[in-house]
């Protein structure tokens, strides 16, 4: 089919975060390997462990369980993996192109500063015709305490996230069963957003919004929630998919079995795209404009971000 090309400017970004923010994905490989090979098990094969990628805690696990076959109970098992995360996580950083696309998304709160109480929009004013605000939000299969973990190093970069627009796997507003591949997660945390917007701006639509995503079950949760799909995988996800993309895109690998099929996407329909890491993201293809870096020296824009430094509990 003609892919779509008449969406109308992205104002809403909701970014997965392992394997797509943070490096994460590699450690969780460490991790389990390291207690396959203390059983005497195989390593986790990527055929394996795509299955297991943005999926929540309980889900993931059951999967896992089904291949390893490990001689130990599960609440063992959880236990040593608990314990080697908790000494891995803390050395995660970012992936490529992170740090500048949370930084320059984040800018753009440029574009709703005022003249003055009541007065006309920075973005209003711009010439070349106006801009708007890109609102962010976090939603993540990572429980609080292993979010903690993962971040620890990373407070400023994770500040962009307000503490209320940031949902995790262990959000006791989605119901148990209702994470990805279902779009449960990015339905709350738009609406994490919308109920935080300034009073009358119009409330952002779905398809106003660009899903940041590494994992198959992932994208397929997107496409669900009727939003655009940025896929940026790990390069052996890819390698383990090559020759099924377009289905990927389109939300059509069954992550989710025959759940509410009449929401996922058409090969070639324009609502997702491929990409091999997230430098130089090109914000035009988006309708996205950045201010310029000076901006930040405003003092409008020195706002208080102490209140949005994590500070949950690390311990699991």
């Amino acid at each position: 089919m003609a892919p779509r090309t008449d969406f109308p400017p992205i104002r809403a970004c909701l970014f997965d975060m392992d394997g797509l923010l943070l490096d994460t994905e590699d450690l969780y490989t460490v991790c389990i390997n390291l207690i396959l090979e203390k059983y005497g098990r195989p390593s986790l094969p990527w055929s394996i462990k795509a299955k297991l990628q943005g999926r929540p805690a309980p889900e993931a696990n059951a999967l896992f369980h089904e291949w390893a076959r490990l001689p130990i109970p599960e609440s063992q098992y959880l236990s040593e993996l608990t314990a080697l995360q908790q000494a891995h996580f803390p050395t995660a950083k970012p992936l490529a192109g992170i740090e500048k696309l949370l930084g320059d998304l984040g800018r753009t709160r440029w574009w709703d500063v005022r003249d003055g109480e009541g007065g006309v929009r920075n973005g209003q004013k711009r010439e070349g015709g106006e801009a708007q605000r890109v609102h962010i939000a976090l939603a993540t299969s990572s429980t609080t305490g292993n979010f903690a973990v993962k971040t620890e190093r990373w407070t400023e970069l994770f500040s962009v996230f307000e503490s209320h627009r940031r949902v995790l796997g262990d959000d006791p507003r989605i119901q148990k069963g209702r994470g990805k591949p279902l779009p449960d997660i990015y339905f709350l945390a738009l609406k994490t957003i919308n109920d935080s917007l300034e009073l009358g701006e119009k409330p952002i639509t779905p398809e106003e919004c660009l899903v940041f995503e590494d994992s198959v079950p992932g994208v397929e949760a997107g496409r669900r929630a009727g939003m655009r799909v940025v896929w940026c995988p790990h390069p052996m996800l890819k390698k383990e998919y090559e020759g099924r993309e377009r289905e990927i895109l389109a939300g059509k690998m069954g992550e989710a079995g025959g759940v509410d099929e009449h929401h996922l996407g058409e090969l070639d329909d324009g609502w997702a795209d491929y990409f091999l890491d997230l430098t130089n993201f090109p914000y035009d293809k988006y309708g996205v404009v950045i201010p310029p870096a000076e901006v930040e020296l405003h003092p409008s824009m020195r706002a208080d971000t102490s209140a949005e430094l994590v500070t949950q509990d690390t311990r699991s």
